[in-house]
């Protein structure tokens, strides 16, 4: 096996940008003005040179037009407004982060606008409707874009390209974990719309979380799941609509790779993804949270080596992708057909235990 330092060499963490600021900016409405715009997507796309938010919509106009105004944005509409196209000359693009089940709407607005969209994963609460998504966007000829911000991070993008090298062989096993206290720290309060089937689909753990280990890893190995098997847990008080309080399943990919994965939206904050191969490993720990220190080892035998990267903010990297993809007219990726791929994982995940003996 070659030296460990002949994996360790030349990586550029931006190696998919032509763009620059002279190019753009290209101009953005949010729809949606929940915590994850306001906290996370809106202050994003504030630090991009690449592009800006013009826009906010909401269903009630008051509530985006103090979104608009604390954020600095230019128009708060409603969700009429956007739908008659209120606005329409002033932004580019369209980021979609509402309940999973209200995506397909208003992404066949986005299109009737002609808008290229970056939609929030999972694309829809069924894979029914996230393939309607993907007829509606092809048929009105606008990119479609799903945000797995995880693709955009200089560190799995680093272990992807460390993968392709055959850094540790071929790989064998996948282990990776995401978790969080929903109900305790993050919306203390049990009626909220990840823990209702009607707006986030059938699962909350898993569809919520377990997405990210689960299409973190098929980015990584460049490869797509063949076949699934689960087991299911709720009890607690806030979980009687799901059935994934805490979840693990096994996803088998081609060649014999096998993947175990585990979710809870109802245990302390954790995220981590483990890689091993015929001749070595690798590890992203921590993982999947957004803006905090990157970390991945790599190990070879004997050697070791600590990859440091700087944090970034997860969500900069993933709209400042979309906008380069559009301002350049590249292809985009990951589109529509790779996110359903997830939905029809998550529907298999959700669809109860299986192949279970009892001991």
């Amino acid at each position: 096996m070659s030296e460990l330092a002949t994996f360790l060499d030349g990586f550029d963490e931006r190696d998919w940008q032509e763009a620059d600021a002279s190019d753009g900016p290209i101009r953005i409405a949010m729809v949606g003005v929940g915590w994850w715009v306001t906290d996370q997507a809106a202050p994003a796309v504030a630090a991009s040179e690449l592009c800006e938010t013009t826009v906010l919509v909401s269903r009630g106009k008051e509530k985006s037009e103090d979104a608009a105004a604390e954020l600095g944005v230019e128009y708060g509409l409603s969700t009429d407004e956007f739908e008659e196209g209120v606005a329409i000359d002033d932004y580019d693009a369209v980021y979609v982060c509402t309940p999973n089940a209200t995506h397909l709407e208003i992404v066949e607005t986005a299109a009737e606008l002609g808008k290229p969209v970056l939609c929030e994963k999972p694309m829809e609460a069924s894979a029914e409707r996230a393939e309607a998504m993907i007829e509606t966007c092809a048929d009105a000829d606008v990119p479609l874009m799903v945000a797995y911000r995880m693709q955009t991070d200089p560190a799995v993008r680093r272990a992807r390209e460390l993968i392709a090298d055959g850094a540790i062989g071929d790989v064998a096993h996948v282990h990776g974990h995401m978790s969080q206290p929903l109900l305790r720290e993050i919306i203390p309060d049990p009626d909220q719309w990840r823990l209702n089937p009607d707006l986030a689909g059938p699962g909350a753990s898993v569809t919520d979380l377990g997405v990210y280990p689960l299409n973190t890893t098929r980015f990584v190995l460049d490869s797509d799941p063949l076949a699934v098997q689960s087991m299911l847990y709720s009890e607690h008080e806030g979980f009687e609509d799901v059935s994934d309080e805490r979840a693990a399943f096994t996803v088998r990919f081609p060649d014999g790779v096998f993947a175990s994965f585990s979710a809870s939206q109802q245990a302390h904050e954790t995220g981590f993804l483990r890689i091993v191969g015929t001749e070595g490993e690798l590890v992203l720990d921590p993982a999947f949270f957004n803006r905090t220190d990157a970390g991945l080892t790599l190990s070879c035998g004997s050697q070791t080596a600590d990859i440091d990267f700087e944090a970034v903010d997860q969500m900069e990297e993933e709209f400042d992708y979309f906008a380069d993809r559009l301002l350049t007219g590249r292809e985009i990726y990951p589109d529509g057909e790779h996110g359903v791929v997830d939905i029809r994982a998550v529907e298999a995940v959700l669809d109860g235990e299986t192949e279970t003996r009892t001991l």
